[in-house]
């Protein structure tokens, strides 16, 4: 299920603001189920800056995995200025998140090439994909691929589900967020 959270605009500034708006976001987050995403809509926000990014977004993303576990977080609807605000304060912390642009979806802040084809390869199977199906398909390793994905699914990219193999055997599913 998807639920949208629309960011005041035209201007947000400081981390104060941030703040007070991150406090809603985290209300909203707890009601969510685990698979749920947030839609984070800045189609009213003409600009925010650094700080103001980095306070908001940067902090939602660092507790995704420990206090809203399974739950995902996107954003839509970003200037130019509004994405190269938040993609600096996101590299600045290590972190990434996903925007979506219709029917796109671009990785906005620090991620490593190698985990980006691997994100790349988990978009491209359209549904749920194995680690051995990504394994053959990228030419890796299985140790490297599931490094990979465990770090995508930390970064809250990828989602993780339980499946089982055509022998009956528990496996882990990935699937693209949006």
């Amino acid at each position: 299920m998807e639920k949208k959270f629309t960011l005041p605009g035209p201007h947000l500034w400081t981390r104060e603001r941030a703040r007070e708006i991150r406090g809603q976001v985290e209300s909203l987050l707890q009601t969510l189920a685990s698979g749920d995403v947030l839609i984070m809509d800045c189609s009213d926000v003409e600009v925010f800056d650094y700080s103001f990014a980095n306070e908001l977004f940067g902090k939602l993303v660092i507790s995704l995995p420990k206090d809203y576990q399974g739950r995902f977080l996107v954003v839509e609807g970003l200037t130019t200025y509004t994405r190269e605000n938040l993609a600096k304060a996101l590299e600045s912390l290590n972190l990434a998140m996903l925007e979506r642009k219709g029917r796109k979806r671009e990785i906005l802040g620090k991620i490593h090439p190698v985990d980006r084809e691997t994100y790349d390869a988990v978009v491209k199977a359209k549904g749920s994909v194995t680690s051995a199906v990504l394994t053959n398909k990228l030419g890796i390793n299985v140790n490297a691929m599931n490094e990979r994905l465990t770090k995508l699914v930390g970064l809250a990219l990828v989602r993780r589900e339980k499946g089982v193999s055509s022998a009956g055997r528990e496996q882990f599913e990935y699937s693209a967020v949006v």
